[in-house]
């Protein structure tokens, strides 16, 4: 019989009758336990919460163990450029788009390549933010398909994006510039497509 059903059972016989003390229970043979047992028989068959079928939402990946489970785990080869290198140029790169961001605001647009370095480092930020979305969220041993798929989509959709920044900063007023005049859209009449 199921924990569930059993617990079920005591609540319906507490109703009914008083609830003797454990001390009670252990002095008693086990003969005066039976009416219990069978009230708990008799009590329809319905686990708590479980209304409908259990139906998964999405299937399983493929469950392949490699191995057995005292082997230990694999230890990749160590290389810079995906351990401390590679952290440290995230932090440096995260920690160089505040002063990039701010600068363009505070003092006006600098100059083009200004604001060509403060798109670049954009583009790079996002695709490194990402790609270590993908890395955690998409693990290699279970969806290696899925994980090259949505790689190759990251690495287009950073090629679209570069270009219509490269286009926005050579045939249109730059980003800071744009993003200034969409900032004060609403207290001047002037088109925001107008150089």
């Amino acid at each position: 019989m199921r924990p569930a059903l059993l617990r079920q059972g005591l609540l319906i016989t507490t109703r009914k009758a008083s609830v003797p003390k454990p001390s009670i229970l252990r002095a008693c043979p086990p003969a005066a336990i039976q009416p219990i047992t069978s009230i708990v028989r008799q009590t329809p068959r319905v686990a708590t919460f479980h209304t409908t079928s259990r139906r998964a939402i999405l299937p399983a990946g493929p469950q392949v163990l490699e191995g057995t489970a005292n082997d230990p785990a694999p230890v990749p080869k160590p290389s810079p450029t995906h351990g401390s290198y590679h952290w440290t140029f995230e932090r440096a790169l995260s920690l160089g788009l505040v002063p990039l961001t701010i600068a363009p605001f505070a003092y006006g647009s600098l100059n083009p390549v200004m604001d060509s370095v403060l798109v670049a480092a954009l583009l790079l930020h996002s695709h490194v933010g990402f790609t270590s979305i993908i890395i955690d969220y998409i693990p290699n041993r279970n969806h290696p398909r899925a994980r090259k798929l949505f790689e190759w989509l990251l690495r287009l959709g950073t090629l679209v994006v570069g270009i219509g920044f490269y286009e926005f900063e050579t045939n249109d007023v730059g980003l800071t510039q744009g993003v200034k005049r969409i900032w004060k859209a609403g207290s001047t009449d002037k088109v925001i497509g107008s150089a």
